[in-house]
């Protein structure tokens, strides 16, 4: 059975399970939250951008923001201020954030919703724990959510408009390898769980909001039924958390974020699973 946990986020994003508790951006709040397992909601940090920003943790514990509009990653030291981790504002602007087993912090960017024709904008940087930036991937048709396994091998995007989820190899040195089809499905912000599936926001081969358990390959081993559209999700503690807003594909961008800004609708979901998450997020 599916339950809230909490209402009234304007768009929930970047979902994620750290410290025992839930975490995801608030989009329109410019809020990081945390949220326990009775709704208790509790700003984390406040990110001085619009939308998007995504959040992931170095292996030290210090929470990583991607400041998207900007070009920044951002990082939030003991005293709560968030510094500039890394600027890529050189590479174009920033989507979604994962951070591998060895401090490896992987970005996604060159989000562009209206593309030429053929074009694929989207590219993947690295950015190590010395601090050094390089591009490891590019040709991605909207890059979203990211999961890196549990043995740090291979990276799995969500190319939105590409409609697939594409894998690499990892190399010792974080560059990627060996791109392919990990499944003939589109994504958005995702989990692996500890057999090796996909958790994703989707939709049913009949066009209904869902969150979808995916295995390699494309098999659909489990779905989750959504009112409203699905931003993201994560596991934690024996539980699915979802995060949904009532987003509109057939209105404009600005249509929808002017809408929900004025009538926030985001919700946090819970629907428990057996399958522990594993990997990175």
């Amino acid at each position: 059975m599916t339950e809230v946990l909490l209402e009234g986020l304007v768009i929930g994003e970047s979902a994620r399970w750290h410290d025992g508790r839930f975490w995801c951006a608030n989009w329109g709040a410019q809020e990081v939250l945390a949220v326990d397992a009775s709704g208790k909601r509790e700003v984390m940090a406040r990110v001085p951008t619009t939308i998007p920003f995504s959040i992931d943790w170095l292996p030290d514990g210090r929470l990583l923001v991607t400041s998207g509009p900007e070009g920044l990653l951002l990082r939030q030291e003991s005293s709560g201020e968030l510094v500039t981790h890394a600027d890529l504002s050189s590479y174009g602007g920033l989507n979604e954030l994962v951070v591998d087993g060895r401090g490896n912090a992987y970005v996604n960017g060159g989000c562009d919703f209206q593309p030429g024709p053929g074009e694929r904008p989207g590219f993947i940087l690295l950015v190590t724990p010395d601090g050094s930036v390089r591009r490891v991937a590019d040709e991605l048709a909207f890059p979203n959510g990211m999961v890196i396994t549990p043995d740090n091998s291979t990276l799995v995007v969500a190319e939105s408009f590409g409609g697939v989820l594409t894998a690499y190899d990892v190399a010792d040195d974080g560059s990627l390898s060996n791109r392919r089809v990990w499944a003939p499905h589109p994504g958005d912000g995702m989990c692996m769980d500890a057999s090796g599936a996909i958790w994703t926001p989707g939709w049913t081969p009949s066009g209904e909001s869902a969150c979808l358990r995916i295995a390699e390959g494309g098999d659909i081993l489990d779905t989750v039924p959504l009112e409203h559209a699905g931003f993201a999700c994560t596991l934690g503690n024996g539980t699915l958390h979802m995060l949904t807003a009532d987003w509109h594909l057939d209105e404009p961008f600005d249509t929808n974020l002017d809408r929900l800004l004025t009538t926030p609708t985001g919700r946090i979901l819970t629907h428990r699973t057996s399958t522990p998450k594993a990997g990175y997020p």
